[in-house]
């Protein structure tokens, strides 16, 4: 069975001896002192391990059943500056928490700030650490049911310095995309290759409503 191949480790298996902020901005750099349950019966020495700590995270895939159509979204990161094409990516929706917002709620939002999206219905596809060996973001994912007919243009916030083109395309075009290796960001990667998968009795749901 499954089950039988799975660790029994928890919460309580492990230990933060000490944890220390060396940088806190936006984001925090936090180095931990910690050590863990091995395998065997016994502990691992305390190590240290640098962490880098950023707000809880919520992304979405607008798509809307009727048009067959995705919306994406495209804007300068700086962090892929090193790229060797462009920082500009092609990605989906993305927001971090603010306050005591509920994940589903955070994507809603981003979709209507990000690209003019109206959220209809909404779908869980999972939640993920997204480089748990040097950071604690996780992200929940989901896909949104959208018009898509009049979405389109330039969004963003102004003082986030946000300059984010929103454009739509048929999800068949969305898929070649995806296979020739243009999407650079997991949401986006996952969120597209889940559609693919589930198209087809997702589109069944949806155009009921």
């Amino acid at each position: 069975m499954i089950k039988d191949k799975l660790t029994p480790f928890s919460q309580n298996d492990y230990e933060v001896v000490k944890r220390e902020v060396l940088y806190q901005g936006v984001f925090r750099l936090a180095r931990y002192h910690v050590r863990h349950r091995k395998f065997g019966s016994d502990w691992t020495p305390i190590f240290t391990r640098e962490i880098f700590e950023r707000p809880l995270a919520a992304a979405i895939l607008p798509y809307d059943p009727i048009l067959d159509q995705v919306v994406l979204i495209e804007q300068f990161r700086a962090g892929a500056i090193a790229n060797p094409q462009s920082p500009w990516l092609l990605e989906i929706v993305a927001g971090v928490y603010e306050h005591d917002e509920q994940p589903a709620d955070v994507a809603q939002r981003e979709a209507r700030e990000e690209a003019g999206c109206k959220i209809l219905d909404i779908y869980p596809i999972c939640e993920y650490f997204a480089s748990p060996g040097g950071s604690n973001e996780s992200v929940h994912l989901y896909c949104g049911r959208v018009d898509a007919s009049e979405l389109g243009g330039i969004h963003g916030l102004a003082d986030e310095n946000e300059d984010i083109r929103a454009f739509t395309l048929p999800a068949d075009e969305a898929f070649i995309l995806l296979q020739e290796g243009k999407f650079k960001t997991s949401p986006a990667i996952i969120s597209l290759q889940w559609l693919q998968l589930n198209r087809e009795w997702l589109r069944q749901l949806w155009q009921t409503k």
